[in-house]
């Protein structure tokens, strides 16, 4: 009898999630042992045809699993496994990011992007403290199918991003900033109460979540498969 998971004992894994939403389960890394992560790569690679990602992982665990299952690619700053990675889509997808600080974030989000097939560029230190490291790159963003913005502080980016581009735009609040940016949260709010009408917002820090947002955004414009 034909199941929508398959389960490991220690996992229940969803076998069934390339069928509904175009690309097979995430593994989020951190809490899972290495053989824990390693069986569930396998799984994921057996039963399905896309990209198989594990996210948030570091380098030495990272290490262990490519050992158990080979030929996965492992990007440091993004801390992502990737094996299968999709083949190039016409979507095109913007990243910016506020600060240095916010890049490890943004990272995250490109790699995620790259590995499910979307066309991705990405800017850095395009902060609103100085407004024309954005301006400079408004045309090329006003050329994107989407655009993440990733920042912290006050998030004020996303603001400023979402009033130049007609295009969706996903934002990701970062924990970067000063006592007063509590962590993300400050951004986080200013991001929802943002004057410019439409924009999604994800999770602090999640790149990861910005990613798989402009992943449905890309799948709808495609059209059914």
């Amino acid at each position: 009898m034909d199941t929508t998971y398959v389960d490991l004992g220690f996992a229940r894994v969803d076998v069934d999630r390339e069928a509904r939403q175009g690309v097979p389960e995430v593994v989020y890394g951190p809490g899972k042992t290495a053989g824990q992560i390693a069986g569930i790569v396998t799984a994921l690679l057996r039963h399905n045809e896309g990209p198989v990602l594990v996210t948030r992982i570091g380098p030495d665990e990272a290490e262990a699993v490519t050992r158990e299952v080979p030929a996965g690619r492992y990007d440091a700053e993004a801390r992502l496994l990737t094996w299968r990675p999709a083949a190039p889509r016409r979507f095109t997808l913007g990243i910016v990011a506020a600060g240095t600080a916010d890049r490890p974030v943004a990272a995250e989000a490109a790699a995620v992007s790259t590995a499910l097939g979307m066309a991705t560029t990405a800017w850095h230190d395009v902060g609103v403290a100085a407004l024309d490291r954005v301006l400079a790159v408004r045309d090329q963003l006003r050329q994107q199918d989407a655009v993440i913005v990733v920042a912290g502080m006050e998030g004020a980016l996303a603001s400023v991003v979402g009033g130049l581009v007609a295009c969706p735009v996903v934002a990701v609040p970062t924990s970067t900033g000063y006592g007063a940016s509590l962590e993300g949260v400050t951004a986080l709010l200013a991001m929802h109460a943002s004057c410019a009408a439409g924009i999604t917002v994800v999770n602090i820090d999640s790149g990861f979540g910005a990613a798989m947002a402009a992943h449905r955004l890309a799948r709808t414009c495609e059209g059914p498969s």
